[in-house]
């Protein structure tokens, strides 16, 4: 099952959402970050990192879109090589109850990353949201609910060939989000999800400081965690990534 029939579940997820926001007014915020790292001598170096980050409030809905990437080129004694390149996507809608604070949500996400054990990952999840708190200095939720994971493991048979090993089964998803301001320009924020699965367990992590610098423009110091319990032979289960980014908030 390829980005196509994943792309269809969310779409049909959240077509309560966008049917509704028809008729309704839309809060809609969105900002984009941009980072580059460039080197040159002994050790030519090209590092790219960027993301889009989106978020819809509806009266019934509330929505969150994700779009990251990373890509990185080196070349040493004349020799490139790429050593990164990674795109995610996500996107979560979050249907209101009586109670706001108690939400039911459909998620949905997509990761290809050329340089790991896995052709592709994917995710469709849906279960229960809870805002447990939200004030003027600091908020918190989580996620959790039942899902399914799509998995091209990538690995190699006795004559040294690629092949490609479906993984896929039930899993258990968890996230949570807590944000902190530090003072009026400045803002610490955590993110963390798992799905646990019977062949693999896939965790992803962010802390991040954000500081604003001019109007719409904010810098951003984060450190990302990648994690996978199962793993081609020679392949590490864990990759990190640490970005000084700009944050542009468009609206």
């Amino acid at each position: 099952m390829k980005l196509s029939t994943v792309s269809a579940v969310v779409a049909l997820g959240l077509f309560a959402s966008a049917s509704q926001a028809a008729d309704e007014e839309k809060t809609f915020t969105m900002d984009g970050e941009l980072g580059f790292i460039f080197t040159s001598g002994n050790t030519e170096t090209t590092s790219v990192n960027g993301a889009l980050n989106a978020k819809q409030e509806l009266e019934k809905w509330s929505n969150e879109y994700v779009l990251t990437a990373l890509y990185k080129k080196d070349e040493i004694g004349g020799v490139e090589r790429t050593s990164a390149d990674k795109k995610f996507a996500s996107a979560q809608g979050n249907y209101r109850l009586e109670n706001p604070a108690y939400r039911l949500f459909v998620f949905g996400s997509y990761e290809d990353n050329r340089l790991s054990s896995y052709d592709f990952q994917a995710t469709i999840a849906a279960g229960w949201n809870h805002k447990v708190w939200a004030d003027d200095t600091s908020s918190f939720e989580y996620s959790i609910g039942p899902g399914y994971s799509l998995n091209d493991r990538i690995d190699v048979d006795d004559a040294g060939n690629r092949i490609i090993i479906e993984e896929n089964s039930v899993v258990v998803r968890g996230a949570l989000s807590y944000a902190y301001n530090i003072s009026e320009t400045a803002k610490f924020t955590q993110s963390f999800s798992t799905e646990v699965g019977s062949d693999n367990t896939k965790s992803r992590a962010e802390s991040a400081i954000s500081a604003k610098l001019a109007g719409a423009l904010s810098l951003k110091v984060a450190i990302r965690f990648d994690h996978n319990s199962d793993v081609s032979e020679g392949t590490e289960n864990l990759d990190t990534e640490t970005a000084v980014n700009l944050v542009y908030t468009f609206f």
